[in-house]
C-alpha cells in the first residue's frame, strides 16, 4: 500500500544529494496491530542506526502510535556520541521531545517520508516542492542560520508582539504525554521558549482541555511566544453551530498573557510541513508574521548518508 509514496520519498531525498538506505522492519514489511514490531524490536533497530557511523540522519516512514513503548529502551549514550538529525513528526514528536530532553538533540519536526516526502509533496506546486527540497536540505548540511522560514498568505497574527527564544514543541497531545513520563522536559527548559505546536483529529474540546494541562503544569507562564500549525481533521472548529476558531480557543486559554501568537503555519497533518527544528533559537514577530532560524540545526558532517 505504500510502495509507491515510499520509492517517491526515496526520490526526493536522493533530489537533495542524499544516500538512502532502508532499514530493516521497514524492508520486511512486517506489522504487528499497529506498528512495525514490537517495541524491543524497534528499539533494537533505532539504536543500530544510531550507532551506525555511516547514518548521518534517520527519518521516519511515517509517524504511527509506538514510541511510548520504547522511550526506555533508547541508547542515549549513542546520541551523545553521535549526535545525529531525527526527522519527522506525529508520534515522533515524543522522540524529539525527549531526545532533547535527555541529551539537548535538535529534533526536526519535519515531514515523515511516505505520507510526506512521497505523498503530500507530490500534491503542491513544483515551485513549492523546489523551495521545500532546498530547505530541507539546507537544513540538514549548512552549519550556518537560515533565517527566516517562508512565509505564506494563510499565517495569521492571533496575538502581535515580538519574541526570541528556543523554539519547543510538536504535536500537542504528544507534548501533554512527554510531561507525565520520567523524560519530561523540565519546566525550566520553557523558560523564555516559543512553542508550536498542531493537531490531528479528536474534538475542539480536546485541544482546549490539552491547552489547560499545559497552563496547570506553569509552562504557559514561561514561554515568550507561541506558533500554531494548520489544525487537520478536528472535529467543532469553525462549524455552523457557533463553535469556536481556533484562534479563539488559544486566546481564551492564554487569558491575559500578552505573548505574540502566529497562526495556520505550514507544519503538522495538514499538508507538506517547514521544518521547525526543536531546540535552536529563533525569533518570532507575529504581527509581521515571521519566524526565523537564528542558529544552525546541524553540526558539519562527515558524510551524506541518510538512514531510512
Amino acid at each position: 500500500m505504500y510502495e509507491p509514496d515510499l520509492e517517491q520519498a526515496v526520490v526526493v531525498l536522493e533530489r537533495m544529494g542524499f544516500r538512502v538506505r532502508r532499514a530493516p522492519l521497514l524492508e520486511a514489511g512486517r506489522h504487528r496491530w499497529w506498528s512495525a514490531a514490537r517495541p524491543a524490536e524497534i528499539a533494537e533497530e533505532f539504536n543500530g542506526l544510531l550507532r551506525d557511523p555511516e547514518v548521518r540522519a534517520i527519518i521516519a516512514h511515517d509517524g504511527g502510535q509506538t514510541v511510548l513503548g520504547y522511550l526506555d529502551l533508547i541508547d542515549v549514550e549513542a546520541i551523545v556520541a553521535d549526535p545525529k538529525p531525527i526527522l519527522g513528526y506525529s508520534d515522533i514528536s515524543l522522540l524529539h521531545l525527549v531526545l532533547y530532553a535527555r541529551t539537548g538533540l535538535v529534533g526536526f519536526h519535519t515531514d515523515l517520508a511516505t505520507p510526506g516526502l512521497g505523498g503530500h509533496w507530490r500534491r503542491v506546486p513544483a515551485a513549492r516542492t523546489a523551495e521545500l527540497e532546498k530547505l530541507y536540505s539546507t537544513l540538514l548540511t549548512d552549519t550556518e542560520p537560515i533565517g527566516a522560514l517562508p512565509a505564506t498568505p494563510t499565517w495569521e497574527c492571533w496575538r502581535a508582539g515580538r519574541a526570541e527564544g528556543r523554539l519547543i514543541g510538536g504535536v500537542i497531545n504528544r507534548i501533554v504525554l512527554a510531561q507525565a513520563t520520567p523524560y519530561a522536559l523540565p519546566l525550566e527548559r520553557f523558560d523564555g521558549a516559543v512553542l508550536f505546536w498542531e493537531e490531528t483529529g479528536g474534538q475542539a474540546a480536546y485541544v482546549w482541555s490539552y491547552l489547560q494541562v499545559l497552563r496547570h503544569a506553569g509552562i504557559l507562564d514561561r514561554i515568550s511566544g507561541m506558533v500554531v500549525g494548520i489544525p487537520h481533521a478536528i472535529d467543532g472548529l469553525d462549524s455552523p453551530d457557533a463553535s469556536p476558531t481556533l484562534r479563539e480557543i488559544v486566546l481564551d486559554v492564554l487569558g491575559d498573557r500578552d505573548i505574540p501568537v502566529l497562526g495556520n503555519v505550514e507544519f503538522g497533518h495538514a499538508g507538506p510541513n517547514l521544518p521547525m527544528p526543536v531546540g535552536i533559537r529563533v525569533a518570532l514577530d507575529a504581527q509581521q508574521r515571521s519566524l526565523s532560524l537564528l542558529e544552525p540545526a546541524v553540526r558539519p558532517l562527515t558524510a551524506t548518508a541518510a538512514g531510512g
